[in-house]
């Protein structure tokens, strides 16, 4: 899998948890623990997203 395939299929699951989070969260009452892992595994997301796009950027050394 290519490195920009990977980062949009990253990105795509990002939005789709935001998206599931809002879901869930609409509605009381709703499943606490799994809110928390979904928003665990948005930020875990989050996280390797900015380090693939800081990989991708080239060191500028002055």
């Amino acid at each position: 899998m290519q490195a920009e395939e990977k980062l949009e299929n990253l990105k795509a699951e990002h939005r789709d948890l935001d998206y599931a989070i809002g879901t869930l969260t609409e509605r009381l009452p709703y499943d606490q623990v799994q809110v928390q892992r979904l928003k665990k595994r948005k930020l875990w997301l989050r996280d390797v997203i900015s380090r693939l796009e800081a990989d991708r950027q080239p060191d500028l050394i002055a």
